[in-house]
């Protein structure tokens, strides 16, 4: 969702790098910016719309300081408005704040604030934070007593940073949003909660925001405060010291760059077969058929449950059959829903797959999990996310960053990952010989449909359609509904995904000649027999049909188009019929003019339930 920035130590160059920051946190999905730094005095500038009108604005005013905080809003209290923006200021000006997350209780606080003479200028929840420090700091409290005392007074998910006029410190905090620390490459510790060097210190919502100038972080957990000034300290809520561990981002900065694709998706797509070779390597034997994650030790579940949204809840259900398979009964949920399911009996197992970590409808699962006494584990693509640290064990995918809004290379490892969980911890011999070298495979065979991939051409023929259907079958369903989803996300246009043989239980009637069915038909098994008979259902009405097929059946007999996979197991097959589905979505968005990376309304990391 929404993006934080802000950094000590960068004087002169404070307004460059908060800039430069917050266009690293484009991906995160925003319309609206701003920032504020404190020199002389505070400064503010924030507009509606993209980061290069807030640069505009910046080019004709003088803004400088040695401290600062930047910020791109996604409107949840008003609409995209200036006034609307962050940073927030209190009635004199004197303090000003950026927020990420949802306050809970702003309604009453504004009311009573409203009462007592302050006076408001948005629409917005975070708006009562300033207001709420500026009481403080007129009842004679200091600096940071009085940002404490205004977290202390509000309820809700939140990462914040605040400055206030006369103090070169930035003060932040964070309960149910992440907030995360960056050190300049001089910091140093005593193994103590403070940090002293030169710096320069950062704070932001995720670590691309200030990756260019360091790689060494401390994550900060719920309930903690921090304070950046001529070094960094950690406190509780009580203000008692905190130990943190300093941890090195592995990934580069350039990983976060297009590379000379036109965008980050197409860009991220092109990279699956690398991003699975990383989730692979050291894990399994391909001589032996062994499969071994450190990470899980010695799981061996009776059932096991899965909680996730959109792409990952897809996920989800893809390693629910893969369990169900073995003779493990697994369920994939919805993270929103699942406060109302079933609890976990005995030695269940309650998996989370999220990309970031940070989805807060999983957190929230996962946690009723933990307090119904289950095991959790986090599948993640993100190292010392929220999720990883508060999970009895985390499975990374190791995808590295991934920009574009729509998911790609990560909803790849997620299923790469999944199988490995699966082969590992309630698969025997048979299925690890069998799966173990389609999966080893998997790169080779990506890169094959990346080079020979029709999708360009089909997606040029049908990017006018009414609408667009995805059917499939067992392994091949949750990639239907993840197709729908990919297209729906980028074009804009209306797109759903079936199981194969409900489209005759109501959705037929709205197959039209101009709607059409992309059929994903694997194998020569029964499934494949049944697909191919809902392909002539959907024929016989007039509907074209695009295979997504193997060649080792019917399908391509009675299909306009195919998109060809390479022969596989029927698990892998997935993933490979996922990437043609990935680039029919791009090309047909691209062919629209959408804006891919950024589509509208919506967020790359929600944080917000």
């Amino acid at each position: 969702m929404c993006g934080i920035i802000g950094c000590v130590g960068r004087d002169e160059r404070t307004v460059e790098t908060l800039v430069h920051g917050l266009e690293k946190l484009e991906y995160r999905g925003y319309d609206s910016a701003g920032i504020g730094v404190v020199g002389d005095g505070l400064s503010v500038s924030k507009t509606a719309g993209e980061i290069e009108a807030l640069s505009q604005k910046l080019s004709e005013q003088s803004l400088a300081g040695t401290v600062g905080i930047g910020h791109t809003r996604w409107s949840t209290h008003g609409p995209p408005t200036d006034e609307n923006a962050h940073p927030h200021q209190d009635c004199t000006g004197r303090v000003a704040v950026v927020h990420n997350g949802i306050i809970e209780n702003y309604q009453e606080l504004r009311e009573e604030l409203t009462a007592a003479g302050h006076r408001f200028s948005s629409d917005t929840d975070t708006e009562v934070v300033p207001h709420l420090i500026e009481d403080a700091l007129e009842a004679g409290a200091e600096p940071e007593a009085a940002f404490r005392s205004a977290i202390d007074r509000i309820d809700g998910s939140y990462a914040i940073g605040a400055l206030i006029e006369g103090t070169e410190a930035l003060f932040a905090a964070r309960n149910d949003s992440p907030l995360v620390v960056g050190l300049g490459l001089d910091a140093e510790g005593d193994g103590s909660a403070e940090l002293t060097g030169d710096g320069p210190y950062f704070i932001a919502s995720d670590v691309p925001a200030f990756r260019d100038y360091t790689a060494r972080v401390i994550y900060l957990e719920d309930g903690e405060f921090a304070r950046l000034d001529g070094g960094v300290s950690v406190t509780d809520s009580d203000g008692i010291p905190v130990e943190k561990s300093v941890e090195t981002i592995t990934w580069d900065a350039e990983e976060t760059g297009k590379s000379g694709y036109d965008h980050y998706m197409l860009k991220e797509i092109h990279e699956q077969p690398r991003a699975l070779r990383q989730c692979l390597s050291g894990r399994i034997d391909e001589l032996g058929g062994a499969v071994d994650i450190e990470e899980v030790g010695d799981l061996s579940p009776t059932g096991v449950q899965f909680v996730a949204c959109g792409t990952s809840y897809h996920a989800g259900l893809y390693a629910a059959q893969l369990f169900n398979q073995a003779g493990v009964p697994a369920q994939a949920f919805l993270a929103s829903e699942y406060a109302s399911s079933p609890p976990p009996v005995g030695d269940d197992l309650v998996v989370g797959i999220t990309q970031s970590g940070e989805t807060a409808d999983t957190l929230s699962a996962l946690r009723e999990a933990a307090n119904r006494g289950a095991e959790t584990l986090a599948v993640t693509n993100t190292v010392g996310s929220t999720a990883a640290r508060e999970c009895d064990h985390a499975l990374y995918i190791r995808s590295g960053p991934e920009i574009g809004v729509a998911a790609t290379k990560t909803f790849a490892g997620q299923l790469a990952a999944l199988n490995l969980l699966s082969l590992a911890t309630v698969e025997g011999g048979r299925s690890r010989r069998a799966v173990v070298p389609a999966l080893r495979d998997l790169s080779g065979d990506i890169q094959h449909i990346l080079d020979d991939s029709a999708a360009s051409e089909v997606a040029e023929i049908y990017a006018d359609s009414n609408a667009y259907f995805f059917i499939g079958r067992r392994y091949q369903f949750p990639v239907a509904l993840e197709g729908a989803l990919k297209l729906k996300e980028i074009s804009y246009e209306h797109a759903e995904g079936f199981a194969a043989g409900e489209l005759k239980h109501g959705p037929l009637a709205l197959v039209t000649p101009n709607t059409p069915v992309f059929a994903i038909a694997i194998g020569d098994g029964d499934a494949a027999r049944k697909t191919v008979g809902n392909i002539k259902e959907v024929e016989a009405r007039g509907a074209p049909v695009v295979a997504v097929t193997d060649g080792r059946n019917d399908a391509a007999m009675y299909a306009d188009y195919v998109l060809e996979v390479p022969e596989t197991h029927p698990r892998a097959a997935a993933l490979l019929a996922n990437v043609q589905l990935q680039l029919l979505a791009y090309h047909i968005a691209n062919d629209l003019g959408r804006p891919i990376d950024k589509p509208r309304n919506l967020a790359k990391s929600v944080t917000v339930e």
